[in-house]
């Protein structure tokens, strides 16, 4: 379902930002209705944004990328069922939630819950290359991971994240990789800047949503 971008002529953190705005405009203007609408499409191809940054990190990330496609394909397919009752996201957790399916395995969920957590890692991720462009990559990784999917996951993820370490690029292949044809490192910088400012609310308005529906706490089996 990837929405087919130009990417030679801009960054991904650039057609992330795009993405992002563009499902913001599509949220409802009253702010109680848009506190419970999650459009579905448009959050799924800013999920797939997600991925093509973590794509520049290389093998480290495969297990991650791996989770993340699958779950965007459950709720690809719960879209598909049925594209007009399952628009919202949200309206997917309350049928779960009043069905009692929502905290099995190959629930909807499930799947958005883990799939925000992805975005909580990369946030993270970019907040520190920001904030500290000299830091290494896997300090940075690490650090990201250890404060936002480690609370969640089992010891063998958790291990497999630390042998994976050893496979990320430096700090400055890193950024390069992440630069489009035209820009330079002040140019990512400030992409960097607006994509975290687009997306920290976001995910703020998200982890209520879960906490509503008990989902926040949930951990991997």
């Amino acid at each position: 379902m990837k929405r087919r971008r130009e990417m030679e002529k801009g960054s991904e953190i650039k057609s992330a930002i795009e993405e992002l705005s563009m499902m913001v405009k599509l949220k409802p203007s009253d702010n109680h209705d848009a506190a419970d609408h999650i459009p579905t499409k448009p959050f799924l191809y800013v999920c797939n944004s997600f991925i093509q940054v973590l794509d520049k990190i290389g093998p480290t990330m495969a297990v991650l990328r791996h989770d993340i496609n699958q779950n965007i394909q459950r709720l690809e397919m719960a879209h598909e069922s049925d594209p007009l009752l399952n628009s919202n996201l949200v309206e997917i957790l309350k049928k779960e939630a009043s069905e009692g399916n929502a905290r099995k395995a190959k629930s909807c969920s499930k799947a958005f819950l883990w799939l925000t957590r992805s975005m909580d890692f990369t946030v993270a991720l970019l907040q520190n290359l920001a904030r500290d462009p000299e830091q290494s990559m896997e300090e940075a990784v690490e650090e990201s991971y250890n404060l936002t999917l480690k609370p969640w996951h089992g010891w063998i993820s958790s291990a497999a994240l630390k042998v994976a370490l050893k496979l990320v690029p430096d700090n400055k292949t890193f950024t390069n990789l992440l630069m489009g044809k035209d820009d330079n490192y002040d140019t990512l910088k400030e992409q960097m800047h607006t994509f975290i400012s687009l997306l920290l609310p976001f995910l703020e308005e998200i982890h209520s949503i879960l906490k509503v529906y008990n989902l926040d706490r949930l951990k991997s089996t």
